[in-house]
């Protein structure tokens, strides 16, 4: 039977396949009869059916099919099958599948055929060809049912089998099933489906080769079928018959393989046939497809395809186990052939996947061959590089290639060949990044002892997760700091590896930085004695955008190697500062550099180092990045400093501190705005740089500037075409009022440039601040002038600040000469109000001058913050014994300066004879109260302990109407009233009640109304125990307030109108006694004031009470009691 096997159901022949698929005559008619035999039926129907092309090409390709076709017997059978009656069978095959869709598989009864008596096979003999049809058909619908309850009842403790079949066991019948198979599915189209008929032909006898069979037949369902076979696979299904059947048909097809190989892979089926698919028919890209299953990016695909490879390892039998070991025998044979380069390197990177996710252990053969290629000397190019750092991740990752004492020997004495060997590979190989660093960054590892780190370098460059235990790092260890470098040597070593030129984030690998970075961190510089200040100042000074990551690291540990003392020994080599004229070096070349003018700046001989040299470099143009990252580290040096003045002064130890001018000299402003504006480049300092900004330089970070910043960066908004000169801005200015045309449009010039472009003109343009606030200045210069004003400030806004101070400076005829400098103003923040008196009428220069003010009052915050920290309290001697009394003195002077501060905005808000008779200073005085309350509202929300203290300080109670109608933020003033109430002052108490009654008018809130009834019971407790002088003093003022108090909450009423009753009957009481009564004795000739009604007499002060309380009643009841607008 075996030898028949032979001769019937041969596979198809990959070149059949594709003449029958492309209709290809000629090539068929080159085929010989066993050839051709798996696709006769559809020869035959191809022969017989009439086609709708009726060309002559068609009609002689027809011709050559029959030709093909003479002379073989099996056409008459096929012929017969087409000959039955298909509509009948079609209604019989529709009932059954019907009926089998009831009753499943039990079912007893067929309309297809009567009872079998003789068997299934030897009826199939003995029957015509539509008998034939109807058995097979029978035949497929009972597997197809058993096949369905299987599915079904898989998961369940039913047991359901599928049984073979007695048909399809017959060898010798099994050409003509085929065929019959493959006319049914042509000619019952809407019956049968050619993927549920597949997947049934996958449990009989010669499953795989009748389907390829049926599928030659049908070759445009070639990729349905294909993809259902892959999709329907169980997902535990290695390989198999299913496997088997991709695989025939591949063989058949091959160009389908691709096809089928990266569904399976998609869907995570049949993982036994991907291998077989690419050893068979893509070997070409055997290691980048194994490579992409185990590395690439889709984490479900990865994890399936390394689970199955690591259960194949170990079962060690089945599908999975014979690929796999197909696979690492081919991988063998590539790796016996390899030498380095791209491929080697790929197949290096397969080899440490398999180890590293599969898990799976290499035989002897890998390992030497895997020894063979990683030890290899590859030409110095990048590529070569590329080679040599895979290698020696992967010898780190797989320590069982050192198991051996030889392998070991070869490995340790390529790793020291690398060590010779690396300047020559960096300067020949054109790569920024060598494994020269590699190797530095791997040495400081093992010798701080982070094996984990090691593990997190190794993957990194493999490009996957493998597992390193440190364990297996133990020999590969010793190596390394014992037999080739050793720490001293890794130090000095380092420092001598040249900076990375035009360092970014776009240069990928492992650089200098990277083990400077490492050295600094683990302290091995101070260790051994090596200075690192020159080569950090090189590398900062060789960046550029966007910024390395590493940097900003880099710059916190030398900070920390400089200021934070190591607990193991105090005597430890410290390293050395960047010098205050190096930093200068850089800021001198960028656009700041007539800040940083070389003649102004008097040689400082503490700056020498007394440990190491000063470079020289050049630096023609310093780039952001440099800038910025000096900024930082100078930020950062004051800072850790701050945090531990107290423990170095405890050491002994002098460190070098910045001062107050030299941090500003620098534009840090405007430094940290360019880095705002590209956060793509500079996002790794911006965030750390803002935190240390906001804590040491809070003048800087005002929310408005940061809100000017931002307009600023839009498009400007005047587009005038003038050449800006110093000489030209003189003569503007100079003829001001006679022609503020000509002023304008410098101004308009100046806005239409970058801040940085016109602040050359900072100087000249401050120094006309006066000439402004004229008389005959037009209001639009004056808003021209500001706007100018507000772009300087996002440049080099501390310098600004000081020469705007000086040129509105309002001093005594006597004094000639006077400048105040930034430590002036830091010591005494009031400076900025000593102003030309007219700022106070011109809104918005006063705007300006409340900028300026606001930042030298957060900077005068910050100063004596510094001061506390600079000088700490060592010994507990004189007046102060802890920190938190210092603490308290400082924030009472820093409360008094701001208060001072408040205090002399509210007076310049008080109305002048001078303002009565300008009218247009009655508008300007309006617009300033606008702009001072709007300060004010400012100030008390960010610090609401001010309000309360310049309310207990008092101020013109003319002014109260203006600050509770112009500051939002009064309300919480009814927090503190009862405090202020309660105070023995007579004249806090009059300015208490004024205020609860203005805020009654303002907010009429329950709240109000509690207070200013509190205020009702304490005048009438009042009332009864003053005496008659301090009586009159109290009530006098109060009488309109009592009125706003009515007005605001009419349910008081009845309280004042007692109260004001009882007034009035003492006083009425007091004024009945005339002169005669003890006020002479108080309050002498004070008992008496001027008539308002006969002149050069007087009245006793009673008399003039009783009439206002009078009057006061009748503005009461006008007001409160018969006002018809309730609300």
């Amino acid at each position: 039977m075996d030898n028949d096997t032979t001769v019937f159901l041969k596979p198809v022949l990959p070149h059949v396949f594709k003449a029958i698929k492309n209709v290809d005559i000629d090539t068929l008619m080159k085929c010989s009869p066993d050839e051709i035999r798996p696709i006769i039926p559809c020869l035959v129907r191809m022969a017989l059916i009439s086609p709708l092309d009726v060309t002559r090409y068609c009609t002689e390709a027809k011709k050559d099919i029959l030709t093909l076709l003479s002379g073989i017997d099996l056409v008459n059978f096929i012929v017969s099958l087409l000959s039955i009656e298909f509509h009948t069978l079609e209604v019989d095959l529709k009932k059954e599948q019907q009926m089998r869709q009831k009753n499943g598989s039990q079912c007893t009864e067929s309309f297809l055929i009567q009872k079998i008596v003789i068997g299934i096979a030897n009826d199939f003999e003995r029957s015509d060809s539509a008998r034939r049809v109807r058995l097979v058909l029978s035949e497929i619908l009972q597997m197809q049912a058993q096949l369905i309850e299987y599915n079904q009842n898989k998961n369940t403790n039913v047991e359901c089998t599928i049984k073979p079949s007695e048909l399809f066991d017959n060898d010798v019948y099994l050409e003509e099933i085929t065929d019959v198979i493959c006319i049914s599915l042509a000619e019952l189209p809407n019956l049968l489906n050619i993927c549920d008929v597949v997947e049934v032909l996958l449990h009989v006898n010669k499953g795989p080769i009748i389907i390829s069979w049926v599928v030659a037949n049908m070759p445009d369902t070639l990729q349905e079928v294909a993809e259902s076979l892959v999709v329907n696979a169980e997902r535990g299904e290695e390989g198999g018959i299913r496997a088997k059947t991709l695989a025939t048909l591949c063989d058949a097809c091959p160009y389908i393989a691709a096809a089928v190989r990266s569904k399976a892979a998609a869907v995570s089926r049949l993982p036994s046939l991907i291998i077989n698919l690419t050893l068979t028919h893509h070997q070409d890209d055997l290691v980048s497809f194994m490579s992409g299953l185990l590395l690439g990016s889709d984490q479900t695909t990865r994890a399936w395809f390394a689970t199955f490879l690591r259960n194949s390892h170990k079962r060690g039998k089945g599908d999975g186990h014979t690929s796999l070991t197909k696979l690492r025998l081919e991988l063998l044979n590539r790796l016996k052939e390899a030498t380095a380069g791209v491929n080697a390197s790929a197949l290096l990177r397969l080899y440490c996947a398999l180890r590293g996710i599969a898990g799976i252990k290499f035989q002897d053969d890998e390992v030497a061959g895997l020894l063979r290629l990683v030890t290899q000397k590859p030409p110095p190019t990048p590529a070569g590089v590329r080679f040599v750092s895979l290698s020696l991740c992967m010898i780190l990752a797989c320590p069982s290639l050192m198991a051996a004492p030889e392998h070991e020997k070869r490995a340790i004495e390529w790793v020291q060949w690398l060590v010779k060997e690396e300047a020559y590979f960096e300067s020949n190989s054109g790569v920024t990044a060598s494994f020269g660093e590699m190797l530095l960054l791997i040495a400081i590892h093992f010798h701080s002892g982070q094996l984990t780190a090691v593990g997190e370098l190794v993957c990194a460059t493999l490009g996957m997760r493998v597992p390193v235990r440190p364990n297996g790092l133990a020999r590969i260890k010793q190596a390394f700091t014992q037999e080739i470098f050793t720490e001293q040597v890794v130090t000095a070593h380092a420092v001598k590896v040249p900076v990375t030129a035009n360092l970014n984030s776009n240069i990928a690998g492992y650089l200098p930085v990277h083990c400077i970075h490492q050295l600094l961190k683990s302290r091995a510089f101070s260790k051994h004695k090596v200075p690192i200040k020159n080569w950090i100042y090189s590398q900062i000074c060789n960046c550029t955008a966007p910024l390395h990551p590493v940097m900003p690291a880099l710059v916190e540990v030398y900070v920390n190697s400089i200021l934070v003392i190591n607990n193991k020994g105090t005597n430890e080599y410290v390293n050395k500062p960047i010098t205050e004229e190096e930093i200068r070096k850089v800021f001198r070349n960028s656009i700041f550099g007539a800040n940083f003018d070389i003649q102004n700046k008097p040689f400082n001989p503490m700056e020498v180092d007394n440990g190491e040299a000063s470079i020289e470099i050049d630096i023609n143009k310093p780039t952001l990045a440099s800038q910025l990252l000096l900024i930082y580290y100078l930020l950062l040096y004051e800072d850790v400093r701050l945090s531990n003045t107290a423990t170095l002064i405890a050491n002994g130890r002098k460190v070098k501190s910045y001062s107050s001018a030299f941090l500003s000299e620098l534009p840090i402003k405007y430094l940290l705005h360019q880095a705002q504006k590209d956060q793509m480049s500079y996002g790794c300092l911006f965030s750390p740089l803002l935190r240390l900004l906001a804590t040491h330089f809070p003048q800087l970070s005002l929310v408005d500037d940061w809100m000017d910043d931002q307009v600023f960066g839009d498009t400007c908004r005047h587009q005038v075409d003038v050449n800006l000169s110093e000489a030209a801005i003189n003569e503007a200015f100079q003829s001001i009022e006679e022609n503020p045309y000509k002023t304008g449009k410098i101004l308009k010039a100046m806005l239409n440039k970058n801040p940085t472009d016109i602040w050359p003109f900072a100087e000249v343009f401050v120094k006309y601040f006066k000439s402004v606030l004229g008389d005959q200045v037009p209001r639009h210069i004056q808003e021209l002038y500001r706007e100018v004003w507000l772009r300087l400030n996002t440049v080099l806004p501390r310098c600004l600040w000081i020469m705007t101070i000086n040129a509105l400076l309002d001093i005594n005829g006597n004094v000639k000469n006077v400048t105040i400098t930034q430590e002036n103003v830091l010591v005494d923040p009031l400076q900025v109000l000593r102003c030309d008196i007219r700022v106070f009428r011109c809104g918005p220069i006063l705007k300006i001058i409340l900028r300026i003010l606001e930042a030298s009052l957060a900077a005068s915050r910050s100063q004596l913050s510094r001061h506390l920290l600079d000088k700490p309290l060592l010994e507990k001697s004189g007046q102060l014994n802890s920190d938190s009394e210092r603490e308290e003195l400082k924030n009472a002077l820093v409360a008094a300066q701001e208060s001072a501060a408040l205090q002399i905005l509210l007076e310049a808000c008080l109305e002048t004879s001078e303002d009565e008779n300008k009218p247009e200073l009655m508008w300007s005085l309006r617009e300033v109260r606008s702009i001072i309350c709007s300060f004010l509202h400012q100030v008390f929300i960010s610090e609401p302990s001010l309000a309360k203290l310049v309310h207990f300080q008092g101020y013109p109670r003319e002014l109260l109407s203006v600050t509770v109608q112009g500051i939002p933020s009064m309300h919480i003033c009814l927090d503190f009233i009862p405090e202020l109430l309660s105070q023995a002052s007579l004249e806090k108490q009059i300015f208490a009640v004024d205020l609860v009654s203005h805020l009654s008018i303002q907010y009429a809130l329950p709240k109000a109304m509690s207070i200013a009834r509190l205020c009702i019971n304490t005048l009438s407790t009042l009332l009864s125990v003053l005496p008659s002088d301090l009586r009159l003093e109290l009530f006098q003022p109060i009488l309109k307030s009592l009125v706003r108090i009515c007005t605001a909450f009419p349910s008081l009423l009845e309280d004042i109108t007692s109260l004001l009753l009882q007034l009035g009957r003492i006083c009425e009481s007091q004024a009945s006694l005339g002169h005669c009564w003890n006020d002479t004795n108080i309050l002498g000739e004070g008992a008496y004031v001027a008539s308002d009604v006969q002149p050069k007499t007087k009245v006793l002060i009673a008399e003039v009470l009783c009439r206002d309380i009078k009057l006061t009643m009748s503005e009461i009841i006008q007001k409160a009691l018969l006002n018809d607008k309730i609300y």
